[in-house]
This record gives structure tokens, sequence and C-alpha cells, in this order.
């Protein structure tokens, strides 16, 4: 009878002793991509800790500014980050970077699903160690994920505002190589906001 007792004790003051525990503290940092479609907001990943530490960077520093989504794919997705898309050069678009690559920070459980945020890279011919871009990045715009990606390409980041956002840059006219007619040009800024803030107000998962 005490042992049944000390089980439904557990079952109810167990779950809510985790949920309290599982509370996200401390702050994260929103970061807000604005387009002439709408604006998208983001949180990037702690367990992919120098993607998320260059791309505040870049961020902070103003280099995404200016740059577009330089390739668009309905039922894919889409695209940019690339420095050269600031000087309408489309010869040399999807060819920049910083300057430098990223070390491979694929996770198994950063599934490739609607508004995963990802870092371009070259092929494995070329970069076997799957090497990220230093900038070029893309979003995952098909509803039902891109799972032929997953464990390919390091994700490291989710969209958890303006995913309609990423459908309406996605269904603009297009031209060759899947660049957009009309430039779309992006404005990066960084927010610290409390964790329980963001989990609350876009119901996400930390």
């Amino acid at each position: 009878m005490k042992q049944l007792l000390f089980i439904l004790l557990m079952l109810v003051t167990g779950p809510g002793a985790v949920m309290a525990q599982k509370k996200p503290k401390g702050k994260d940092q929103l970061v807000t991509i604005s387009t002439p479609q709408g604006d998208m907001k983001l949180v990037l990943f702690d367990d992919t800790p120098q993607h998320k530490a260059n791309f505040l960077k870049l961020a902070r520093e103003g280099f995404y500014n200016g740059t577009t989504f330089h390739r668009i794919v309905q039922g894919f997705m889409i695209q940019g980050g690339d420095p050269n898309s600031k000087n309408g050069n489309s010869s040399q678009v999807g060819t920049g970077n910083p300057g430098y690559t990223i070390p491979a920070e694929i996770k198994p459980e950063h599934k490739h699903v609607r508004g995963a945020v990802a870092a371009a890279r070259m092929g494995d011919h070329m970069n076997p160690q799957k090497e990220s871009s230093g900038s070029q990045f893309y979003i995952v715009e098909n509803h039902r994920g891109t799972p032929m990606l997953d464990e390919a390409y390091t994700v490291f980041g989710q969209v958890v505002d303006g995913l309609d956002v990423i459908d309406k840059i996605a269904a603009q006219p297009k031209g060759a190589r899947d660049r957009p007619i009309s430039a779309i040009t992006m404005e990066v800024k960084v927010e610290e906001v409390k964790k329980k803030k963001i989990a609350k107000k876009y119901k996400y998962t930390y």
C-alpha cells in the first residue's frame, strides 16, 4: 500500500517538478531578418556554437545588411548571405564569403524541418569535411521539410515567427539559376530577449 501511494505521489508531483526544472532561464539572442516580403525571427542553437557565434558576429557588424536572398526554389528553400549580392554583379553572386569556412557541427537531432536555418557549403568532392560557408545560409521552405539533407549540412537555427514570409520569398518570380528577378534584400538585427519570453510568445521549446 505504501509503495502504491509513493507511485501515485510521483505521478502527481514528479512531472510538475520536472516541468519546473525545464523552464528556460537567462537570455538568448533573437534574430530578425527583415525583407520586402516581411520579417522572419530566428533562434540559433547553443549546440552549434561556432555557427551561432559567427552568424551573430556578422549580423551585429552589419555584414548581412543589403545582401539578398539570391537563390529561391519554391517547395525547397531560400538561400542568402553572399556579400557579392550587394554589388549587383550577378555573375559573381553565389560565390562570395567572408574569407573563411566553419567546421561542420552536424547534429543528428537537428532536422531539415520547415523553417530550419542551415549553412550552405561546397560539395563533398571539394569539401569532404563538410565545412560550412562563412556567411551563406539557407532556410527550408518545404512544409514537409527536406529530410534528404539531414546530417549532410549543419542546421544551426530555426525560424520561430514569419514562416509565411519564407513562402512569399520562395514564390517570387525568378530567372536563370533560380535568381529572383527583383532583389530580395535583407536587414538583420539581433536582440537580447529572455528565454521564457521567447518560449511563451513563439511557442518555442528550449
